[in-house]
């Protein structure tokens, strides 16, 4: 199913594709945990980051490697010859022949898409700019499923929804499971009217809201995220709606026992340190979660048996 598959977008998937990843992810999960496996040995993944990155890059790397497999690194756009003028297609040729499989981040829209089309091996998006993130999504689908429930879900998407390609890419995997999505944002940030009518047609119960109360009380998920600094084409336009909105322990006071709060990380000023000890919190436990899960999307694509 996903031999030499590339991984581009979470809309490319099934809801069986995904279901797969969800179930060997969790078969994998042990090995995230340090239990020794070679199901990747021999193997080699490229990763090339042309944007900064923490979770996306370690956890691809500690997964490669927690399964045997090794890895090469693109330390910085400006340590390679990017910096002397290589287009990235070139950069994708010559790495995609070193490696079994590349990830990929990339500010540009789209560079994902471009790199498979020239790509020898399989290549895994992790960020093109605005775009999509779709490991990124799958991890938060397999938080969601071990820390609550994935069908008929009530999720509450929070912050930055304009530029956010982390909520673009759940909103369309969520529409599979059939959740009711509440869209919270200041005005400037609203999801795309292209994305509401897409998931409209598909059949999701979409509000929208520029207010956290009016949604605090009875979702299962918060789904919040950073508003991005870096995607604003205009800095003015950025520190009008900076701070919008925080998290809080008092805040959560009328939320659902067994609410939980998720990020995708980095935070800035979101989530109130407060709020990591309560029983919400969410987190932290899924940015763990990202290993195993790109332990299953590694194995899967380099069908490793």
């Amino acid at each position: 199913m996903f031999t030499k598959k590339h991984i581009i977008s979470m809309r490319d998937f099934s809801k069986a594709e995904i279901d797969v990843i969800l179930k060997k992810a969790e078969e994998l999960e042990p090995f995230a945990k340090g239990k020794k496996s070679n199901l990747l040995a021999g193997k080699i993944l490229a990763l090339l980051f042309y944007e900064p990155s923490t979770r996306t890059r370690l956890s691809f790397e500690t997964a490669m490697k927690r399964l045997g497999g090794e890895t090469i690194n693109m330390i910085s756009p400006e340590a390679s010859s990017a910096s002397k003028g290589e287009t990235l297609a070139d950069t994708i040729r010559v790495v995609s022949e070193y490696a079994d499989v590349v990830v990929l981040r990339h500010s540009k829209e789209g560079s994902a898409r471009m790199a498979a089309d020239v790509s020898s091996a399989p290549i895994i998006n992790a960020g093109d700019g605005a775009g999509h993130h779709p490991t990124q999504t799958l991890l938060d689908l397999y938080t969601i499923k071990r820390e609550s429930h994935l069908e008929n879900l009530s999720i509450a998407l929070i912050g930055d929804l304009k530029y956010g390609r982390t909520v673009h890419s759940l909103a369309y995997a969520l529409s599979l499971y059939g959740a009711k999505i509440s869209l919270v944002s200041p005005e400037q940030l609203k999801m795309p009217d292209e994305i509401k009518s897409d998931l409209r047609k598909r059949g999701v119960d979409v509000s929208e809201t520029t207010k956290l109360e009016d949604v605090i009380s009875h979702v299962d998920v918060l789904y919040v995220t950073r508003i991005q600094k870096e995607r604003f084409p205009d800095p003015s336009e950025y520190q009008k709606v900076a701070g919008t909105y925080r998290i809080s322990a008092p805040l959560l006071k009328d939320a659902k026992d067994d609410m939980i709060i998720m990020h995708p990380l980095p935070r800035v000023d979101e989530i109130d340190a407060d709020v990591d000890a309560t029983k919400h919190a969410r987190y932290f436990q899924q940015a763990f979660y990202g290993i195993p899960v790109r332990m299953a999307v590694l194995s899967l694509v380099l069908e490793a048996r």
